[in-house]
């Protein structure tokens, strides 16, 4: 396991880590740059990747701390740069909450990105500029609860409780079907749904991962059939274990600037809750794990939690490995 790498899936790698407990040495070996408060105009841009589940696996993320002085533009700019969803770490309006987080995709703004947080509150963290075990977020889509379990080293993303509304209509059924290649029949007999916590997520239940990871989808129809189902992005996914309930997924994103993401927390988040509407996560349980990535080979993790395991309506909780990464400039 690369070292810097916090890992609370326990799967991320072989060495330095204790198994499930996913503490791991955080001594940083390949990059002694000081990541403290910086107070030139300079950008302090940082690399992480999160989620990461296997060699060259996880979801980059350039993360600018100090960004107060970058303009939106500036910040898009770094975002279409690098290719990726990048975070800005800038002061809260509001002193009781610890920051705020801008997140950018290199098309636009968005009002929130899972991985991203975590792997800025991660970068915070090691800088000792986030101390505390609670903290809370100002974002575009509101403010995000983040905790941090000093035992187990895992930093939580929370996320509001998830809307689920079923998609009944034949003719989006078939223009999904028609957007990814696949046929009626590869589609498993519980629905397609539209699921949200932060953003709208078209969830496409599949028969099996072979199915899934064969998909060749007509990237130009994502963007038209997004908009006609209201949605961020399609999130075509397949069980591979009932219990513990793990899944496979890929997201195809509406407007991102790239045609596939290796790894989604917020439609993990929203994933959850179809999980709970689907009957697949059963009676007593309250956390699940989906796999992305693996398709485009950057195999990922994401840990999805219940906040409270008897009421869905507080919420979830998402997790998963971070570690320092470094990152080529497409410009």
């Amino acid at each position: 396991m690369p070292p810097n790498l916090y890992d609370p899936t326990g799967i991320a790698g072989t060495t330095g880590t204790t198994g499930t407990t996913g503490t791991t040495d955080t001594t940083d070996t390949t990059d002694t740059t000081d990541i403290t408060r910086r107070t030139d105009a300079a950008p302090d841009l940082r690399f992480v990747n999160v989620f990461s589940a296997g060699s060259n696996g996880g979801n980059p993320a350039p993360v600018v701390l100090d960004a107060d002085h970058l303009s939106a533009d500036e910040m898009k700019a770094i975002a279409a740069r690098y290719g990726h969803e990048s975070a800005f770490v800038c002061r809260a309006a509001d002193p009781r909450h610890a920051f705020r987080l801008r997140f950018f995709v290199p098309a636009h703004e968005m009002e929130m990105c899972g991985h991203a947080t975590l792997g800025a509150m991660w970068l915070l963290r090691q800088a000792a500029r986030w101390t505390t075990p609670k903290a809370t977020v100002e974002t575009l889509s509101g403010i995000v609860d983040v905790r941090f379990d000093d035992e187990t080293k895992r930093i939580d993303v929370g996320q509001p409780r998830g809307i689920v509304e079923p998609i009944n209509d034949p003719s989006l059924i078939g223009s999904v079907c028609e957007v990814l290649r696949i046929s009626h029949d590869d589609l498993a007999p519980i629905g397609i749904v539209n699921a949200r916590t932060s953003r709208t997520k078209t969830l496409i239940p599949l028969k099996s991962v072979d199915v899934l990871d064969a998909l060749a989808p007509r990237l130009p129809g994502v963007a038209a059939l997004c908009d006609a189902l209201d949605s961020t992005g399609l999130y075509p996914f397949a069980v591979e274990c009932a219990r513990p309930l793990e899944l496979h997924a890929r997201q195809f994103p509406r407007a991102s600037g790239y045609p596939e993401d290796a790894a989604t927390g917020i439609a993990a988040a929203a994933t959850l809750y179809g999980a709970i509407h689907y009957g697949l996560l059963r009676d007593g349980d309250s956390t699940m794990r989906v796999y992305q990535g693996f398709a485009m080979g950057r195999p990922s993790c994401i840990r999805v939690a219940l906040r409270d395991p008897f009421d869905s309506s507080a919420g979830c909780w998402i997790s998963g490995a971070v570690e320092f990464t470094l990152l080529a400039s497409l410009a």
